[in-house]
């Protein structure tokens, strides 16, 4: 049985404990909110242990689920880090890059589990492509929701577009060598609307935009490779593929068009979209990669590679300068 710790029983917070209370081979021991709110409603509904003190929290589980504010993150992994506790932490891992940097240290010395919550890994519509060959050479993102003053303790960058900015470093197996960047803070301290583009040594090029002012929701990807266009719709859980046809693609809808190179015929394909939940997919591998030793679906590395681009994105931003070189 695996002991777990729950830090935040915020909104996000309260989703987790749902799943981890009714997951096989775990046991939430407690938790640690310093909101007595969040702390009373879950004490009533769940009846877990409210611990007062973090650090004793940490020594009474094997491991701990971290779904506390940004600002908390690397306080909080390096207590359980330098106790030997595995982590679970939300994205973005860490507030800042020094931080990041030490916990990708710290987690090669330990040797503990380390996972990042990049929830959209385990959307259903990403799965699907699953055992697909991507390799893009365009790729256009809009991640639009409506404003919600929580979750703006933190840019849209890294509350929103992080999210994109992984899926596309999983993706494109290449380094960046550009990226040009504007935003700007309209509800919030922080920049609300921000859209980036990213060049890749390879000639890809992603474009991503992120709003957090929107008037409706919206979290699609385009991917465009040769002889192959693929879109994920993140937020309705959809996928299409459409491509020259093959014969592997007998028996899927084709349509014939004329070019002047002669007739082409565009083979479409909507992969099997097996519904899921991508929290609890989440939280199930992190427990099965700590019972059975087996190495965790997004590590420390992929965590601080997304927030080392979210914040060389809002370096760009802040300086106004809008685009800078890599080597």
């Amino acid at each position: 049985m695996l002991k777990i710790g729950l830090f935040g029983v915020g909104h996000l917070g309260k989703i987790h404990l749902s799943q981890l209370t009714n997951m096989k081979d775990v046991e939430v021991v407690g938790f640690f909110d310093p909101n007595d709110s969040n702390a009373s409603s879950v004490h009533d509904q769940y009846d877990i242990k409210r611990y007062t003190s973090a650090e004793e929290l940490i020594l009474a589980v094997d491991a701990i689920d971290i779904v506390a504010p940004t600002t908390l993150h690397f306080q909080i992994c390096e207590m359980a880090i330098r106790n030997g506790k595995h982590i679970f932490v939300e994205k973005p891992m860490t507030n800042t890059i020094d931080e990041g940097k030490t916990l990708v240290k710290l987690v090669e010395e330990a040797n503990v589990k380390f996972q990042v919550g990049h929830v959209e890994r385990f959307n259903p519509a990403f799965l699907a492509l699953k055992g697909y060959q991507l390799k893009p050479m365009f790729i256009e993102v809009h991640r639009l929701a409506e404003f919600n003053p929580r979750g703006t303790d933190v840019s849209v960058i890294l509350d929103l577009m992080i999210h994109d900015i992984d899926i596309v470093l999983s993706i494109v197996k290449s380094t960046i060598s550009r990226i040009s960047a504007s935003g700007v803070a309209v509800m919030s301290d922080t920049p609300d609307i921000a859209n980036v583009r990213i060049e890749f040594h390879n000639g890809c090029v992603a474009n991503l935009t992120s709003s957090r002012i929107s008037l409706k929701k919206m979290r699609k990807m385009r991917l465009f490779q040769k002889d192959a266009y693929i879109g994920i719709d993140f937020l309705d859980k959809k996928t299409e593929i459409i491509k020259l046809k093959t014969p592997e693609d007998e028996g899927k809808f084709t349509l014939d068009i004329a070019t002047n190179s002669g007739k082409k015929t565009i083979a479409i394909d909507n992969p099997e979209v097996k519904q899921s939940n991508a929290i609890r997919m989440e939280l199930e591998l992190f427990r099965d990669s700590i019972l059975n030793n087996t190495p965790v679906p997004v590590n420390a590395i992929d965590g601080f590679q997304a927030l080392e681009v979210a914040h060389q994105i809002l370096n760009k931003i802040n300086k106004g300068q809008g685009s800078s070189d890599q080597q």
